[in-house]
Parts: C-alpha cells; structure tokens; sequence
C-alpha cells in the first residue's frame, strides 16, 4: 500500500465525515501564514479528539501543545455547558496565533492558553489545586513526554483518559536502540503507561496525510 493511497482514503474520509468549517478551515489557513510547523493533527484525528472528549463526558480538558489552536478547538467544542478547557503552549507566537483562532470560534470564554514551559505551566496548575480533569491530550516536545505523562496522573482522576499524539514516528518507536530524544522520551512513556498499576493502556498505528504515526491512549483505573 503505498502513501497515494494512505492520503487518498483520507481525502474521502475527511470529505465524508468531516464537512468544510469556517473557523477550523481558517485556523489552519491563518496558522500556516504566521509560519507555524504545519503539524496539527489532521481532520479525521481532530473528529476523533472530539468524539473521544464526548464519549468521555469531559467537563475539564488538558492539552499540552496548542500549536495554532486547531485541536484545541475541536476538544473545546466537545465540552458541555460550563466546561473547561486549559491548554499549555511554550512558544508566545504560537500561543497568539491560537487565541486569535479560538476568539473567531467563539472559544475564547471556554479555552484559555497559558504561556510558558509546560513542566512549569503543570506545576503551577498543581499548586493552584487545580480540579482533575476529565481528559488529558499530550502533544508537545516528546523527549518530556515522561514528566508530562507524571504530571498527568497527578491532575487527573480514577476513569479520566490520557491521550498521547505521534508515538509510532513512522515506526522509529520500534527501535531499541534509537539514540533520538524524541523515540527516548516516546518509548519511556509507552513503558510507563504498560507498567503504572493505575493505568490501562493501548496504542494504535496511523496512515494518512501526517504519514505513518499513531496514538496511544491509557485509562486512569485508580
């Protein structure tokens, strides 16, 4: 199978379930003329984020990685009246960009974008006595995915979900004795999530316009 078709099932897919919308369509559009990483999830992940945040029943979401604030608008816009939903961006251009598309989707009141480290952004959260959120999505830098998936246990709740974006990198993850910080950082949080006892995890490989990636998702049980 090659890429052609990968990206090609996705186009239908995407035309099919995920129908033109003014404010994600802008938020890329307006993302990639700033000159931010054209690495946003795609749409169909971006549907799933906000299926999963549904079925979740998600009052209180965490998203590490705001990036142009195209996946925080899809989960922001899966939450119930009353909902909230923190997301942590290290880059202050970024985190501009983001507000920006989030205010034109009439988000601004329920997303809110914290600038600064996300290790010191999650500490702050925890001295804040932060209520535990209902989901957590981490899509930041990879060699901390660790530390986030720590801190991520530690403001969230028995049935909360923990979703971590691009674990598979194009299938470097299966490397032992890969010396890249990001297939380091990647492989220890996979591990974690397999050995912690409050935690029940999988994972699953992806195909599409982001190329060969993957997701891994894992179940706070106590």
């Amino acid at each position: 199978m090659s890429e052609h078709q990968w990206n090609a099932v996705d186009d239908y897919f995407t035309s099919l379930l995920t129908p033109p919308d003014d404010a994600l369509d802008a938020a890329l559009r307006d993302s990639a003329a700033a000159g931010l990483p054209e690495i946003a999830v795609s749409p169909t992940e971006g549907k799933l984020l906000h299926l999963l945040a549904q079925t979740q029943g998600a009052h209180r979401i965490l998203e590490l990685g705001t990036l142009g604030g195209y996946s925080t608008i899809w989960l922001a816009r899966a939450l119930p009246d009353g909902g909230r939903l923190i997301s942590l961006e290290a880059d202050a251009k970024h985190a501009g960009v983001a507000r920006a598309n989030l205010d034109r989707a009439g988000l601004s009141e329920v997303a809110e974008v914290r600038v600064g480290p996300a290790l010191d952004s999650l500490a702050a959260l925890a001295e804040e006595g932060a209520e535990p959120f209902d989901l957590v999505f981490i899509d930041a830098d990879k060699p901390n995915n660790p530390h986030y998936l720590e801190w991520s246990l530690r403001l969230t709740r028995p049935g909360s979900l923990i979703i971590c974006d691009n674990v598979v990198r194009a299938g470097k993850v299966a490397d032992a004795g890969s010396a890249e910080p990001a297939i380091q950082g990647t492989r220890r949080c996979l591990e974690m999530m397999a050995e912690h006892p409050k935690l029940s995890a999988t994972a699953i490989q992806t195909v599409g316009p982001k190329g060969y990636d993957g997701f891994a998702l894992a179940r706070v049980t106590g």
